[in-house]
């Protein structure tokens, strides 16, 4: 008896010592993981996570300024839809189709259409109400200032920055994108997720610009992550980036309480 005893206390030792620790799934140390990763990384690199209570939990560099490039898109959706006289009717076909062209596919005229009806009070107005705090505008869309502590913030809240009569349809668009744009935080979604993202990108040079934000949803739960970068060597380099950092931080969706 004793013997046995022995030996399954053994067996119950060896087993507790090969499980990971039960702090080792929390938001800390996915947060940390990805720190690691990113620090690793060639050229600047920022990131930025909100877990399902709202709450900002950290990342690296979250208040370093990158310019926009596209990621504004997503900021220009919501101004367009929450519009005075746009955000309590019905959406003319070509509106959903320049909207559709900005967002889904990244249209850059459609953008500039865009930008020159909501002009940048709008953008302004879209970020005091996100409640960022280093945002700024610039003579063109692609460059506004950006951080990635203000994008998670945005796009933790960016279906319901929209007014309720155009949430589903906002959703769609950052739901749609383009299946050639689907790198980064496309590739490290959690089964049973819907993520709404929208990414940026800019190769020329020698500064090459890779950004992502997205809302990951599933039922009645959200988080929220952007990933910034800049000066990467080759576009594919940063997608790369953008991926390994969201999959450290989702993995397969929230931690057990």
């Amino acid at each position: 008896m004793r013997r046995a005893a022995l030996i399954g206390a053994l067996a119950a030792a060896l087993l507790a010592s090969a499980a990971p620790p039960a702090a080792a799934d929390s938001w800390r140390e996915r947060v940390a993981s990805a720190r690691d990763f990113a620090e690793d990384r060639r050229g600047r690199v920022a990131f930025a996570f909100v877990d399902e209570r709202g709450r900002l939990r950290g990342g690296l560099d979250t208040r370093e300024r990158f310019h926009s490039a596209s990621l504004v898109k997503a900021m220009l959706l919501v101004a367009y839809l929450d519009r005075g006289s746009v955000r309590g009717r019905a959406l003319s076909e070509g509106e959903e189709e320049l909207l559709g062209e900005m967002t889904r596919r990244s249209g850059n005229r459609a953008a500039t259409r865009v930008r020159s009806v909501v002009t940048n009070a709008g953008l302004r107005r879209v970020a005091r109400r996100a409640r960022m705090r280093d945002f700024a505008t610039a003579g063109s869309w692609g460059s506004s200032i950006v951080t990635a502590a203000d994008q998670a913030r945005f796009f933790f809240r960016v279906d319901r920055l929209a007014p309720r009569r155009h949430r589903v349809f906002a959703r769609a668009q950052l739901a749609g994108i383009a299946r050639s744009q689907r790198w980064g935080v496309g590739q490290a979604v959690p089964d049973g997720w819907t993520a709404y993202f929208k990414g940026a990108w800019r190769p020329e040079g020698d500064a090459r610009l890779v950004h992502q934000g997205a809302l990951l949803r599933r039922r009645g739960t959200r988080v929220a992550l952007a990933v910034l970068t800049d000066g990467q060597p080759w576009h594919g380099y940063g997608t790369l980036t953008v991926r390994g950092i969201a999959r450290r931080l989702l993995r397969d969706g929230p931690p057990e309480p």
